[in-house]
């Protein structure tokens, strides 16, 4: 018997030719058309000291609530994002522990009560015969050491129950001021104990830029003429108060900066957005002026935290990362990764495609 194949070589052989086809058409890669992308050669010029950096948006007021005392979180009552009012309860921990204890006080100080009062009764009857002459001195003596060891157990046990009382009332966890909750993190069953965080709010309307400038910068950040900060719409607004701790971080050596932001600046951001910084017009004088590296700003690829631009070699273009500085008027400063010479690609997106070419 003859095979299939052999039996209709006219209908199964251009089927078999059709699908090796379109299954290498699909496999084919697509060929890209040559791209030629201007490119310009790095030059040094002169320019004022500044510095660009990435900051954090943080409030300038914000408390981590903890649990006083140690329990299971009964009911965890807000949520991240939730508004809440001073003295609102944030979580409700389980007070078992404390009501036993406040009941302990209070049987410690009734007793404390019983044995003042026998100790006042033998007082007054040793007054009595030691006046009649029937005791000594030294039996008065010992009975009024008894009567202010009484009180002064009184006084402990009335300490304790305040104590105990005041252990209750922690069961409850309260904001501390008027704010939103920025994160919980606990939730309802999980075990509180005494310095735990719960909850973390903070009182919005009040944030503030904070960057950590290295020390080898610490000047030139203290020198800056004009401090600025980038907001989300790319205006570049004045803190309102400006605070440089005044010592450094002995593991990253950096000083850390904190810049106040205004009311309505604040209302733009978020705590935890990423900002730019600038510390503008460090050096003032032309003595002071530095030779500087810039590149046109379309020649910067910024993709997320990556900064490079492609370095024409060989008739390609490779990629090189760079630490990009201030920008000004259209052009960027490069801080390191290029040298004077080095000839790039003026336009980042184009020369990024295949088959560009300088």
């Amino acid at each position: 018997m003859r095979s299939p194949v052999s039996a209709h070589p006219t209908k199964v052989l251009p089927l078999v030719w059709l699908v090796s086809m379109l299954l290498s058409g699909l496999a084919a890669p697509a060929i890209a058309a040559d791209v030629t992308v201007p490119t310009t050669v790095v030059q040094t010029g002169r320019a004022g000291r500044s510095l660009d950096m990435d900051g954090a948006i943080q409030p300038v007021r914000q408390a981590t609530v903890s649990a006083q005392t140690a329990g299971n979180v009964l009911a965890l009552n807000v949520k991240a994002g939730d508004r809440v009012k001073a003295g609102q309860a944030l979580a409700q921990l389980d007070a078992r522990v404390a009501a036993a204890g406040v009941a302990q006080s209070d049987a410690g100080l009734a007793q404390a009560d019983a044995n003042l009062r026998n100790a006042r009764t033998q007082l007054e009857r040793t007054r009595e015969l030691r006046g009649q002459g029937y005791i000594s001195q030294s039996a008065l003596d010992n009975a009024e050491n008894q009567f202010k060891a009484a009180e002064a157990a009184v006084a402990q046990a009335r300490a304790g129950r305040s104590q105990a009382t005041l252990a209750q009332g922690f069961a409850s966890v309260n904001a501390p001021f008027d704010g939103i909750v920025l994160a919980t993190h606990l939730d309802t069953g999980d075990l509180a104990a005494p310095g735990r965080p719960i909850v973390t709010v903070y009182a919005p309307g009040a944030l503030r830029a904070v960057v950590q400038v290295p020390a080898s910068q610490a000047a030139t950040a203290r020198s800056a003429q004009r401090i600025e900060v980038q907001l989300p719409d790319q205006r570049w607004v004045a803190p309102i108060k400006k605070t440089d701790l005044p010592t450094a971080d002995a593991v990253s050596q950096t000083v850390e900066w904190r810049l106040d932001l205004s009311g309505a600046d604040s209302a733009l951001l978020m705590p935890g957005q990423t900002v730019r910084v600038r510390f503008a017009d460090a050096a003032a004088g032309a003595d002071q002026k530095l030779a500087t590296l810039s590149v046109p700003d379309a020649a910067v690829l910024r993709r997320g935290e990556l900064t490079a631009v492609y370095v024409a070699q060989d008739r390609q273009f490779v990629l090189r990362a760079i630490r990009a500085g201030s920008a000004q008027g259209g052009s960027t400063e490069v801080l390191a990764g290029l040298k004077a010479g080095d000839r790039i690609a003026t336009d980042a997106v184009k020369a990024g495609l295949a088959g560009a070419r300088p």
